[in-house]
C-alpha cells in the first residue's frame, strides 16, 4: 500500500509516466499541506475571523485546484487547463505573501486572527502555518511546470497521431485546397 513509481500499469511512454506520477504526487502533497494549514488556523480559534476565513478560503481553493488539476490536465479540454493553470498561479502568489506576511508581522497577523490562545503558542501554530504557505508556494509552481509539460507531451501525441507521419507532404495537400491568394 503506498505509492509505487516502478509500475507497468502505465499505458503511456514511460517519462511521460513517471512525469505523470510525480504531478500526481506533488498534488497529493499539496493537498496534505493545504488540510493542514486549515486545522491549524482553525487551532488558533475554532471560529474563524474574517481574516482567518479568507487564510481557510485560500486553503480550500488550493484544495480544489489541485484535485481538479489532475483531471484537467490528463485529458480535460483547453478551459478547464487555463482555469487551473491560472488559480494555480494566484494561489501560488496569495501563499507566498502570506507566507511572508506570517513571518514578518507574526503578531499583527495572530491579532487579526483574534486567537484564544497564549500569544508565544498561537506563534509557533502560526510559524508552522507559514512553512507549510511556503511549501505550498513551492509545490505550486512545481505543478505548474508538471502539468505543463504533461499537455505539451499530450500535444504532441495528438498531434503525431493526427499526421500519421505525412508530415510536410500532407501540410502541401492542404495548401492546394486554399483560395489562389493564399497559395505560395
Amino acid at each position: 500500500m503506498g505509492v509505487s513509481i516502478h509500475s507497468s500499469t502505465c499505458s503511456i511512454s514511460h517519462p511521460h509516466c513517471r512525469t505523470h506520477k510525480i504531478f500526481l504526487l506533488s498534488n497529493y502533497i499539496l493537498l496534505g499541506a493545504a488540510s493542514s494549514c486549515i486545522f491549524l488556523t482553525l487551532s488558533l480559534r475554532l471560529l474563524p475571523s474574517v481574516v482567518g476565513f479568507l487564510f481557510i478560503l485560500l486553503h480550500i481553493i488550493t484544495i480544489a485546484g489541485a484535485v481538479s488539476g489532475c483531471a484537467a490536465v490528463s485529458g480535460g479540454s483547453n478551459r478547464y487547463y487555463a482555469a487551473h493553470m491560472i488559480a494555480t498561479v494566484l494561489t501560488g502568489i496569495f501563499h507566498g505573501s502570506v507566507s511572508i506576511l506570517i513571518f514578518t508581522t507574526t503578531g499583527n497577523f495572530l491579532e487579526a486572527l483574534k486567537s484564544y490562545v497564549r500569544e508565544e503558542d498561537g506563534a509557533v501554530i502560526l510559524k508552522l502555518a507559514g512553512g507549510l504557505c511556503i511549501l505550498m508556494f513551492c509545490l505550486e509552481w512545481v505543478v505548474l511546470v508538471l502539468a505543463f509539460v504533461l499537455r505539451y507531451y499530450a500535444f504532441v501525441d495528438g498531434d503525431l497521431s493526427r499526421n500519421n507521419g505525412g508530415g510536410k507532404e500532407q501540410d502541401e495537400d492542404n495548401l492546394k485546397n486554399w483560395p489562389w491568394p493564399f497559395q505560395v
